[in-house]
């Protein structure tokens, strides 16, 4: 996509500087592909080495940097770089039935999801409040931020605390002129729900709760982060985008 291409609303992403957690793979690779497409100067941040090298191969615009989200490390450098955009997109599940879940379980995912989230978050305000010119922080929840589910009481309730750390952040942030959203998706095809989704009876489970029929793709959330983090969403704060199809409605 050339600039001249670019939609009218989404024109004030050229030149912005975003960096985009768990930007390798899934969703975290599709925003890091909008955002580039509209203009932005990326970087991708994974763990993964390899599958860095790889989307630097194919998109070698896009800036990577392996680093692992849970060294708290990550968000103290986070805080010396220029971010004018940060969606915070790292994050895993487990499900698995409340009374069969083990510490260990616990505790990865309250890490990845709740705490690492946070130290990011932090990170990317600290920069943006430092930097004294705004800017926009997006966390990616879920459809289970707002809703609960069979065995995923972990995941849940992480997800639920990220919806109240928008809203937070948000109201604190304001007077910065920095916005703070969450995008909130339905079940994507993505590498980590796949295995999920290859369980017949778990994916008729999905398509029947979903009211437009269809499993989601990773541009559909790309396309709903790109749109709050435009000049169009510039009076959107605090709040969150779902992209479910419908579950939550029903």
């Amino acid at each position: 996509m050339t600039q001249n291409e670019i939609p009218g609303w989404a024109q004030g992403i050229a030149h912005k500087h975003a960096v985009v957690t768990g930007g390798s793979k899934g969703l975290g690779r599709a925003i890091c592909i909008a955002l580039a497409e509209a203009g932005a100067s990326v970087t991708a941040v994974a763990r993964d080495a390899v599958a860095l090298e790889d989307f630097a191969k194919e998109y070698p615009s896009i800036k990577m940097w392996q680093a692992d989200v849970n060294d708290p490390a990550f968000g103290t450098e986070l805080a010396q770089r220029r971010v004018d955009i940060f969606v915070n997109n790292a994050g895993t599940n487990n499900p698995m039935p409340m009374v069969d879940v083990p510490v260990a379980v616990l505790d990865q995912m309250l890490n990845l999801n709740v705490r690492a989230a946070y130290l990011g978050a932090q990170g990317a305000a600290r920069a943006m409040v430092q930097a004294a010119s705004g800017g926009v922080i997006i966390n990616i929840t879920s459809q289970m931020g707002h809703v609960g589910s069979p065995g995923r009481t972990v995941y849940c309730m992480t997800k639920h605390a990220l919806e109240g750390l928008t809203k937070a952040m948000a109201v604190e942030l304001a007077s910065n002129n920095i916005r703070v959203n969450s995008v909130a998706p339905t079940f994507i095809e993505t590498p980590m729900t796949a295995p999920m989704l290859a369980k017949p009876e778990f994916r008729s489970f999905v398509d029947t709760m979903i009211p437009l029929g269809r499993i989601g793709k990773p541009e559909d959330v790309a396309a709903a982060v790109l749109y709050l983090v435009s000049p169009a969403a510039s009076m959107v704060t605090g709040t969150s985008l779902l992209v479910d199809g419908g579950w939550t409605a029903r």
